[in-house]
């Protein structure tokens, strides 16, 4: 028996004291209204209503009743209308991840946007590998993410694809140092620092692959994440880094920053590599504050990390992920 629905026509008849009004104000037919009284009568096991040819009286049971039944519809539609708003995304808590690369300024203005553009739910940020949050994704405990390609997309939707272009983090006493653009095949003879393989395995065999492709096979490879960990290892290791220019401070980046730093930062010759993002969350599992997220953190990769656009550019499209060329 659907309960909500023989409330509704409980409450009705006994407003209005008259099957055919309570029938027009439900907009049903008399007979299936009278019907339902008397199988919600049936299980209840009391009579709700006297009847007569002329008229229909609440009976005491009844009375007793009704306070109960308004109070029982009033919280199956306060019930539904939180589902409402748990669809749309206007209320909850929304499960949210960036990548350890991402810049300050990037997390700023994610935080900043956010709450403007969806005021629903409250924003969680983490800073997760891919692989973190492709783990937290298959155990539902991750709403949306800005994940690195390649990797394995399979049960997942995507925003456009992002790419932020790497440069090379080398001693400031290198002989590439002077150079406008630093050809991959001039840093033979560095280590190379890379992130954890397991944080995102198919990035970094790629990153390999494409350094080789280009004539760097470093001597060895160096794990390591922090930013003064990576700095201290290229000024006392003989090895070299891959970062954005986003990431870097500005005594890196800048040719005619003091040399105190021992570390500067240069565009690699072709931009032969790249960080390449994009939003990602569960098939299906789209609703308005993962919409809202995407927006907001695709907007901020374009502006703060100069992040260029792979997907054509424009309002965000969610897609399911297989649209995508990765």
């Amino acid at each position: 028996m659907d309960l909500v629905r023989h409330l509704e026509c409980f409450v009705a008849v006994a407003e209005q004291s008259h099957f055919g009004r309570a029938a027009a104000c439900l907009g049903m037919a008399q007979p299936p209204l009278s019907q339902r009284i008397q199988r919600l009568e049936r299980e209840l096991g009391v009579r709700l209503f006297e009847r007569t040819s002329r008229q229909v009286t609440i009976t005491e049971s009844g009375t007793l009743l009704l306070a109960e039944a308004r109070e029982l519809l009033a919280r199956s539609e306060a019930f539904m209308a939180t589902a409402r708003r748990i669809r749309d995304g206007e209320t909850g808590l929304l499960r949210a991840a960036l990548s350890p690369d991402i810049a300050g300024e990037t997390v700023a203005a994610v935080l900043a946007d956010f709450p403007r553009r969806h005021a629903g739910p409250e924003l969680e940020l983490h800073e997760l590998s891919t692989a973190q949050q492709l783990a937290r994704f298959a155990s539902h405990d991750l709403d949306v993410g800005v994940i690195h390609h390649p990797c394995d997309v399979s049960g997942l939707e995507l925003g456009p694809v992002l790419r932020r272009e790497l440069g090379v983090l080398l001693p400031r006493s290198a002989a590439a140092a002077v150079l406008d653009e630093v050809p991959l095949a001039s840093l033979t003879g560095y280590d190379l620092i890379l992130f954890p393989r397991g944080s995102a395995p198919a990035l970094y065999d790629d990153l390999l692959t494409t350094c080789a492709r280009n004539g760097y096979t470093p001597a060895a490879v160096r794990h390591g994440q922090g930013a003064s960990f990576v700095r201290g290892l290229v000024l006392s290791a003989g090895a070299v880094a891959l970062g954005p220019y986003d990431a870097q401070p500005a005594d890196v980046r800048d040719r005619n920053a003091d040399a105190g730093s021992g570390v500067v930062w240069r565009p690699l010759a072709g931009a032969p590599l790249a960080w390449r993002h994009s939003v990602a969350w569960p098939k299906g599992r789209g609703d308005a504050a993962v919409s809202a997220f995407a927006e907001v953190a695709t907007h901020a990769l374009r502006t703060t990390a100069g992040a260029r656009g792979e997907a054509p550019a424009g309002p965000l499209h969610l897609r399911p992920a297989s649209e995508y060329w990765l």
